[in-house]
Order: C-alpha cells, then sequence, then structure tokens
C-alpha cells in the first residue's frame, strides 16, 4: 500500500487548522473493468489515483502531535507540507492510513447535495446504489491498518431515472 501524505495545514474558522491527507487506497476489491485490461499499456488507463482526508483541529494540538507550527495560520492561509508517512507523536510506531467507508446514510450535506456527494460509475456517470438507497463515501485517517467499509450488491441508477424520480417526488 502506498503511504499516505500529509499535504498541507490551512487555517480555517473558529481558529482552527484543517489537515490534508493523500494516499493511493487499494480496498482489496478487484475490478472487472475489461476496459482497463485492454488498455493496460497505455499510461491514461493505469494512473492510480490518491483518495483525499481532511481533518481539522486545534493549532496547539496539530503543532503537538505531527511538530509543524501552524500556530500562526490565519484563515485562509496556506502551509504547503508535502511530509510522506506522517506520524502522531503519541503514537509514533503507528501508520497512518486512509480508510473508505462506505453507507447510504449521508449527512444532511450529503442528501441536499446527492447529485455531486453520492456514488457514481465515473465522474458524470450512473449512480451506484445499495438496496435501491444512494451510497456515500466517507474518507478517514486512521492509526494502523485500514479496515475498509465497501458495500456489495450495488445496482446502477441512470442519471436520467434519477432525474425523473426526483421530478415525480417533487410533484
Amino acid at each position: 500500500m502506498n503511504k499516505i501524505v500529509l499535504e498541507s495545514a490551512k487555517g480555517v474558522k473558529g481558529n482552527k487548522v484543517q489537515l490534508t491527507f493523500s494516499q493511493v487506497v487499494s480496498t482489496g476489491k478487484s475490478s472487472n473493468n475489461i476496459l482497463g485490461l485492454l488498455n493496460a499499456s497505455d499510461d491514461r488507463f493505469n494512473q492510480a489515483k490518491p483518495r483525499f482526508a481532511w481533518l481539522s483541529g486545534e493549532k496547539a494540538d496539530i503543532t503537538a502531535q505531527f511538530n509543524i507550527d501552524v500556530t500562526n495560520l490565519a484563515e485562509g492561509e496556506e502551509l504547503i507540507i508535502n511530509q510522506e508517512d506522517p506520524r502522531l507523536a503519541g503514537a509514533p510506531d503507528m501508520p497512518l492510513n486512509i480508510q473508505i467507508v462506505e453507507t447510504t446514510k449521508g449527512t444532511e450535506y450529503d442528501v441536499a447535495n446527492f447529485e455531486t456527494r453520492a456514488k457514481r460509475a465515473g465522474k458524470d456517470g450512473d449512480f451506484i446504489l445499495h438496496n435501491g438507497l444512494y451510497i456515500y463515501s466517507r474518507s478517514l485517517v486512521v492509526t494502523g491498518e485500514a479496515k475498509h467499509v465497501i458495500l456489495e450488491g450495488t445496482t446502477r441508477l441512470d442519471v436520467a431515472q434519477a432525474a425523473d424520480a426526483i421530478a415525480s417526488a417533487l410533484n
């Protein structure tokens, strides 16, 4: 598994700092995408893309845990870090990893913005459903091995069908 990278720290509201992490994540699920196999020699088809996760915290605690001084970051200011394999001072022997958790219980924001928050087959592709419900994905930063939760038994909902269902529900 690729190592996690602490990309940056950004000052946010409430005098807090938001950390951005990235990692190329393998969920252990093999793809049955034949297109990828038939284009294995084409770099455009085999570039692994990183997943991102964001954590917000207190400036003093972030400084203490990661030994990176973020105490003077003002709201909107960003510090580029690009530290590979960061470790917490409180758990220096435990690697950090991004853990993917899929759920059908979206936050209020997820549900209100399902067009961009729900899982899809490609950027503008069909929605992926589990038991008829939209799937939302959470990226969490954890210590130790990531224990991904990937929903099985999914189906697709054509984008046009989703628009019709929304229109019917609103009428």
